[in-house]
């Protein structure tokens, strides 16, 4: 009875260390910027190995803020302040149009000029709501004690 016990507790402690090294792996691949749309005052990044979770998509824009703008001028207000940022999620490449929910840029020759609407965090800025960012689970904001509170 002990060794059905030993045998269990080995293959949950195994897939436990499984699962940990894939969260790990995951969470600290380097984010790899494909490109950048720009549309006004919207820009479209277009990223792979984006950080999966919400606190981690906001550390990884206060981190990467500085640097987004010295190397690719993003973001780039609109003359009233506000600007929008995108990030878009670029694991298949470009498409042609074809399908219905295709996002596609002007800056590009066709055929291959669109993606999938994989969005996986958006930041706004607006004088009236100051910086939001966007996530599947809701819009959040960082509030003057440096925590993450949600809006809606």
């Amino acid at each position: 009875m002990k060794s059905i016990y030993k045998k269990y507790f080995l293959l949950l402690l195994i897939i436990i260390c499984i699962l940990f090294y894939y969260i790990f792996i995951v969470n600290h691949r380097p984010v790899e910027i494909v490109a950048i749309h720009q549309d006004e005052n919207y820009s479209f990044v277009l990223v792979k190995n984006f950080p999966s979770s919400k606190s981690n998509k906001i550390a990884w824009w206060i981190e990467n803020k500085d640097s987004l703008a010295r190397q690719y001028g993003i973001p780039l207000p609109a003359p009233y302040g506000g600007f929008s940022i995108v990030f878009f999620s670029i694991s298949k490449g470009y498409k042609e149009k074809g399908k219905y929910d295709r996002l596609c840029f002007i800056d590009m020759k066709p055929p291959k000029n669109c993606i999938d609407k994989e969005k996986i965090f958006s930041v706004t800025y607006s004088k009236n709501r100051g910086t939001i960012f966007t996530v599947s689970s809701g819009e959040y904001k960082i509030e003057s004690n440096n925590k993450i509170k949600k809006v809606n």
